[in-house]
């Protein structure tokens, strides 16, 4: 039997757009989306697929996502509606989008997908984002990769726009890495999941977590209790907890101090602990190691990481503009675990003595390759006394 998918067709677009960097680099084309003005941090992603999961990455949060791949929006947007079996949103990693504005090179024209409910453009002008396409995202890469990362200003009008306008507020604006953005994306009350028959409970301080995180912590049989990121050592342990999970979220982890001083707390104690990207700089803060801003970051799923344990190669999809100092870690009791088979920076660290993993890569993918899933079981079997 033959199923008829219907193709829909972009509606919000056709805007004037016109992005303009700190450098001074303008890119004019097409806007889509919602109209208006945003500032932010431009970063790039390599992946091909996963723009859904992307966007609503709270790593993305305060920064504008330029995507590489050149066709953006084929395979349309799903329902929130949509849910796995433990009741989160299948195709999506927060409640909304959590990127400031979008960067690609080609708007479909149709979106043609079995689970599609809109299209990219409309998703986008329902949640407030601006989009802009017709640029050449190869140069704006490029530029990227050469002198780093940028604040930037897009305006997407049904008018035209003021090059001065733009200039002007774009010098005035807050820096990326001046904003606390963990504040706005951690949670703000206690959120518990559950289910059948649990092992016990893991504790995951928020601090900008993707539902894959969740979804992956349930598989494994343990209940979740979800605090926010400013949570005390007490908040922690009065859910009397078999392990600990810390977070990916944005922004530079030097600002996030509550959860620093929370790590501290949990690295005097023998409870498992288990860091994802922004949640092993914090790890690593706390034991008295230092983290740097990279050139361009990493953003893609795409990227080798070496296992210095096993000497295996996986790889994983990765989000993150901040890593750990190699040299810092020595004292700490942490050794490096994983390195990037590409720059060589730090990939995951493995304490010596007590069972604290953490790694700098997104084990959960979403979107990205599976390679590294098995680090969830490893808190697993570390909550277990394995």
């Amino acid at each position: 039997m033959r199923v008829k998918i219907q193709a829909m067709r972009k509606v919000y677009d056709g805007y004037k757009a016109v992005l303009m960097l700190e450098d001074g680099s303008i890119f004019k084309g097409i806007g889509f989306g919602y109209p208006c003005r945003v500032i932010g941090e431009v970063v790039f992603n390599t992946g091909m697929v996963g723009y859904t999961e992307a966007l609503t990455d709270p790593s993305y949060r305060g920064q504008m996502l330029c995507l590489t791949y050149p066709l953006v929006g084929n395979y349309g947007v799903p329902s929130y509606s949509i849910r796995d079996k433990f009741g989160l949103p299948k195709y999506f990693e927060a409640d909304s989008i959590q990127a400031k504005a979008l960067i690609i090179h080609e708007l479909s024209p149709y979106a043609s997908h079995w689970a599609a409910s809109k299209t990219l453009d409309q998703w986008l002008y329902e949640e407030h984002i601006p989009g802009i396409h017709g640029i050449d995202t190869r140069e704006l890469t490029k530029r990227l990769r050469v002198k780093g990362v940028m604040m930037g200003v897009l305006e997407v009008s049904k008018d035209d726009i003021s090059i001065e306008d733009l200039k002007r507020e774009l010098k005035n604006a807050q820096r990326y890495d001046e904003i606390n953005f963990v504040e706005e994306v951690s949670t703000k009350q206690v959120i518990e999941y559950s289910v059948d028959e649990p092992n016990g409970t893991v504790v995951l301080i928020d601090t900008g977590t993707k539902y894959s995180i969740i979804r992956n912590l349930l598989r494994t049989g343990y209940n979740v209790v979800r605090l926010p990121y400013n949570s005390s050592i007490s908040d922690v342990l009065s859910y009397k907890p078999d392990g600990v999970l810390l977070s990916n979220g944005p922004g530079d982890p030097r600002l996030c101090r509550e959860t620093i001083e929370l790590a501290r707390d949990l690295l005097d104690r023998d409870m498992p602990v288990l860091g994802i990207c922004l949640g092993e700089q914090i790890l690593a803060l706390a034991s008295g190691a230092e983290t740097y801003k990279l050139q361009y970051g990493h953003r893609g799923q795409n990227k080798p990481c070496i296992n210095l344990r096993d000497g295996r190669c996986y790889i994983t999809s990765q989000n993150h503009g901040y890593c750990v100092k190699p040299d810092t870690l020595k004292g700490t009791n942490f050794d490096v675990w994983f390195l990037n088979a590409d720059d060589k920076t730090v990939e995951g660290i493995i304490h010596n003595d007590k069972p604290i993993i953490a790694v700098q890569f997104h084990p959960e993918a979403a979107p990205g390759p599976y390679d590294c899933m098995y680090i969830f079981d490893m808190l697993a079997d570390m909550m277990r006394g394995g």
